[in-house]
């Protein structure tokens, strides 16, 4: 729901790069004006969706009613173009963040489990805790929710990812504040947060870790999860490189704690002393190939893209998606199917656009889904690794879904 330059958290870097997109921000109805304090006009509709082995697709969402504050479910049988009612988890209200790059998330475990995570926020802007759920009797009750860190300092811990291995194992990597506070308390200089995770491996009961992957993470910027085809997780998320490149890095993640060497996957050298609010994504197909889409807001050949690796498992050439207000990209795979999503706005409305290829990344057809001249959500792609559905969660449309590979694609062509 939020564009990319709007959610710069610094004023100098604001005043540098908001008169790129100046019509773009209004029309998604932000204010940032109030700086960190900003938040609280903006209507949080952070969303996300998996498929369950039936097929049906499950997606989750904030709602607040009465002061209260708590999760919602829907599903779809048809991938997203219809949805039931709201059904709530029924937990104690407790804040819910769900706007920009923090939202719930929500997998299928083994066994028909249903996990889903969000962060709680202690205090503004992203002061919180790493909240848990599961059910274990297909949606029908959930578990209490239980915080997964061990770490219980007043910080940052936000902008979680999940991600359930082929063991069963349950992922949780977030942005976490413990080494810039500390930083801090010694007077000693520190970049950015840093990227921890935990795991479980008794579905959901109980987690174990704050294991650290990588110090001098960006600040506010989701962490992008995929297994790679070895069913390992991997991380991807904007690092700040020295001396202060806002370029982006990935690790493997393993069930010890021992993650994997940090590895720079993009190279556009954006240099700006603050956090974009605008993480990446990456997918892993079945040929092994990784596809991965970012957002670069360098004066001089920023945008939305895209890169695939090759035949040699280096880097391909980035593809730029869509015009100059291309923002917040997604990407998924399954099978030999691959598809990208992104916001782009024309000065008057908000656009979802998409990009499918049918032969693993080579070629592809590009289509507008949807607009909205309200505010709205990111996009967000849920794959099986037979399927690929689109979720769009929009003030003025509700929540809206888009088959874009698999059976109801399929009969649509």
């Amino acid at each position: 729901m939020n564009h990319p330059i709007k959610h710069l958290l610094h004023a100098a870097a604001f005043a540098l790069l908001s008169s790129l997109l100046p019509a773009a921000q209004a029309a998604d109805g932000h204010s940032h004006g109030q700086g960190h304090g900003g938040h609280a006009a903006r209507p949080e509709l952070g969303a996300d969706a998996a498929f369950a082995a039936d097929g049906t697709l499950w997606a989750v969402a904030r709602q607040a009613d009465g002061g209260e504050q708590y999760l919602v479910l829907r599903t779809s049988s048809d991938a997203g173009k219809t949805w039931s009612a709201p059904r709530r988890i029924d937990n104690p209200s407790e804040p819910i963040t769900a706007r920009g790059e923090a939202r719930p998330h929500i997998v299928m475990g083994q066994a028909g489990d249903i996990y889903v995570s969000y962060t709680s926020t202690v205090a503004p802007p992203h002061i919180g805790d790493i909240r848990f759920v599961r059910s274990q009797d297909g949606g029908k009750t959930f578990s209490r929710p239980m915080t997964v860190h061990a770490n219980r300092d007043r910080i940052t811990h936000s902008f979680e990812s999940m991600a359930v291995d082929p063991a069963g194992r349950i992922y949780i990597a977030w942005i976490d504040g413990r080494g810039a506070a500390q930083a801090k308390a010694k007077k000693q200089a520190y970049a950015g947060s840093a990227v921890y995770y935990a795991v479980s491996d008794d579905r959901g009961a109980s987690f174990r870790g704050d294991y650290r992957v990588a110090d001098n993470a960006c600040e506010c910027c989701r962490i992008g999860i995929a297994l790679n085809g070895q069913g390992t997780p991997v991380v991807m998320w904007r690092h700040v490189f020295a001396p202060n490149a806002r370029d982006h890095a990935l690790a493997e993640l393993a069930p010890d704690g021992k993650a994997g060497a940090l590895k720079r996957v993009t190279q556009d050298d954006w240099r700006v002393d603050a956090c974009p609010h605008h993480g990446p994504s990456l997918a892993f197909a079945k040929d092994g190939r990784r596809h991965q889409v970012w957002f670069s807001g360098k004066e001089e050949g920023g945008g939305a893209f895209y890169s695939r690796t090759q035949d040699d498992g280096t880097l391909g050439r980035p593809q730029r998606l869509g015009s100059d207000q291309a923002s917040h990209p997604d990407v998924a795979a399954a099978g030999r199917r691959v598809a990208i999503a992104w916001k782009q706005f024309d000065g008057k409305a908000t656009s979802i656009m998409a990009r499918v290829s049918t032969d693993g990344g080579a070629s592809w057809s590009e289509r507008e889904l949807a607009r909205t001249s309200g505010a709205s959500d990111q996009p967000h792609l849920a794959s099986d690794g037979a399927r690929i559905s689109l979720i769009w969660h929009t003030q003025d449309q509700g929540l809206l879904g888009f088959p874009l590979a698999g059976p109801e694609e399929d009969k649509r062509r």
